[in-house]
């Protein structure tokens, strides 16, 4: 069984999770991970949408089975300059905007300048107006206030800024002294870490794959169609993507999830009966759900017209889609199955 490196996680997942990536912003995490696995002696290429494949010789060449996860995040983008020098918002993906209201940011121009600055609501000030405490925090109540001196539209524009620049929220990035892991965009940067783990692990052991496996970073999962450029010709695709936490649902954030169906429908019964048989012998920390409220790449792949058998499965991840956390056992648990459904005894 795969050893969990703790210090090596530890390493890789600071670099990912600070490494800025929404929807449409994403080259910066594909260098990074592309040059990490590329010293591992892997072959990669980036597709032309953005997302990285790597390419692996099995020893049984019968057969094209494939992972992946997305690195692409939830973000924001100048929607359009405010005349008193703020910035209105458009969301990048599925934010809870108002978890949004306080936090620190960055504002990408497309010439390459970086300004920090705030996202707040529109109601800031508890002594000025009336509505502080109660104003909606929706996208059109959320404006960003710039840390630059602006006083006019006129002044931001001279700074380079436009519209359509991206806008990244600070992950908050923290591993606690009980192993929880706590930033934003676990989903889905929890499993990019899994799988750069795993390529390490079976580099360093020059251990060998089952099948030609493609492995796929993929970089527009947020807005729906981020698998569907993935090679025709798998017939296995298990993909990494966060496990839900809430309400009925058996997940725990220890546990690897595995995802019986989600929004778009049930996933492939052998194949995910194979997964939990898998956990199951090996004692891992597992469950198996339905998501609710959830789509993934599975789905995406599928509907391009990819003729494969589809599972999913992921850390359990609390309150997705705002502050995250999962425990670094749910992760260890994901990169067991994993490794289990994908290298060689």
């Amino acid at each position: 069984m795969i050893e969990f490196d703790l210090d090596y996680f530890k390493e890789i997942a600071r670099e990912i999770f600070l490494c800025d990536s929404p929807t449409g912003f994403t080259h910066h995490v594909i260098e990074l991970i592309k040059k990490k696995i590329d010293a591992l002696g892997y072959k990669t290429r980036v597709l032309n949408n953005g997302a990285l494949e790597v390419s692996i010789d099995g020893v049984d060449t019968s057969k094209i089975v494939a992972t992946s996860a997305h690195v692409d995040t939830l973000g924001l983008m100048v929607r359009s300059i405010k005349a008193g020098g703020t910035l209105a918002l458009t969301k990048l993906g599925g934010p809870i905007t108002p978890t949004l209201d306080s936090e620190y940011c960055k504002i990408y121009t497309r010439d390459g300048k970086i300004y920090k600055g705030t996202i707040l609501s529109t109601s800031p000030a508890t002594h000025v107006y009336p509505d502080a405490n109660t104003k909606p925090r929706d996208i059109d109540n959320l404006e960003v206030r710039i840390d630059e001196v602006v006083h006019s539209k006129e002044d931001v524009v001279a700074l380079g800024i436009e519209n359509g620049d991206i806008v990244c929220y600070d992950p908050k990035f923290e591993i606690t002294d009980s192993g929880f892991l706590k930033t934003r965009f676990i989903d889905d940067k929890a499993s990019a870490v899994v799988l750069l783990m795993l390529l390490k692990y079976a580099s360093c052991h020059n251990l060998k794959f089952k099948y030609n496996t493609k492995i796929y970073f993929v970089v527009y999962e947020e807005v729906g169609h981020g698998a569907s450029m993935v090679d025709k010709e798998i017939s296995e695709f298990v993909t990494l993507d966060m496990g839900c936490v809430g309400l009925d649902l058996a997940g725990n954030e220890e546990a690897v999830s595995i995802c019986a169906k989600d929004s778009g429908g049930p996933y492939d019964y052998e194949l995910t009966s194979r997964l939990i048989h898998l956990a199951k012998e090996n004692n891992l920390n597992y469950t198996v759900d339905i998501f609710p409220f959830y789509g993934s790449d599975i789905g995406a792949a599928s509907s391009a017209g990819v003729d494969f058998k589809g599972a999913l499965i992921g850390t359990g991840v609390s309150a997705s889609h705002g502050m995250e956390r999962t425990h670094i056992k749910g992760i260890e648990n994901t990169l067991k199955l994993i490794y289990l459904y994908l290298i060689a005894k």
